[in-house]
């Protein structure tokens, strides 16, 4: 499951028993990148709402899909198997057209971005930039963004969803975190911090 030791839902006590009620999935499931954090529940809870008001608040202007489109972009630059797959089951989710969602998926993982259109493709270029040479980055991609028709508060969602996949990328690089047993594409279905039905 990780490289390091983690408590299990039938183990689990207190604030981390809470954490994994909260957010297990419609039969259980919990994801391995949440039980990494096991022994640190403080953590996990700030992971849990950092995920959920960058990628899954109702004030969110971005449409959802690209928004999931973005982490498996990011995802794939790091290399985050882990992070492509869920996000890719969910963005196809989302999508709700297997072939629609198939070809994104492999535009993404190919950085072939013809067939998207000039709004898109900025935002995908500040991904690719913010990832892979952060140091580098300009004013100059924002301003190419704004022009092709983001407002800042879009812009800032999409600084933030990039931002959020470099530390999740990192939790579950860095500590081993596997996809076996994981049901993949579930995502909490509501902003309200303390409802985490799944979708």
């Amino acid at each position: 499951m990780t490289w390091i030791k983690t408590v299990p839902p039938n183990q689990a006590q207190g604030r981390l028993r809470a954490l994994y009620e909260q957010t297990k999935g419609p039969n259980g499931e919990l994801d391995n990148i949440l039980q990494a954090h096991s022994l640190r529940p403080h953590t996990l809870s700030g992971h849990l709402g950092l995920y959920k008001q960058v990628l899954h608040h109702t004030a969110n202007q971005v449409d959802k899909w690209f928004l999931e489109a973005l982490g498996v972009l990011v995802s794939a630059l790091n290399g985050c198997t882990y992070c492509v797959e869920h996000h890719a089951e969910g963005m196809a989710r989302l999508i709700g057209n297997t072939s629609e969602s198939e070809r994104i998926k492999t535009d993404l993982l190919n950085r072939d971005f013809n067939r998207w259109d000039p709004k898109q493709r900025t935002a995908l270029a500040y991904a690719i930039e913010l990832t892979l040479h952060p140091s580098d980055i300009s004013e100059t991609l924002v301003i190419g963004m704004r022009e092709q028709g983001w407002d800042d508060g879009e812009i800032l969602e999409i600084n933030q969803v990039v931002s959020y996949f470099a530390y999740a990328n990192r939790t579950v690089l860095g500590l081993g975190c596997q996809l076996e047993g994981e049901v993949l594409g579930l995502s909490p279905g509501s902003s309200d911090e303390d409802d985490w039905s799944h979708q």
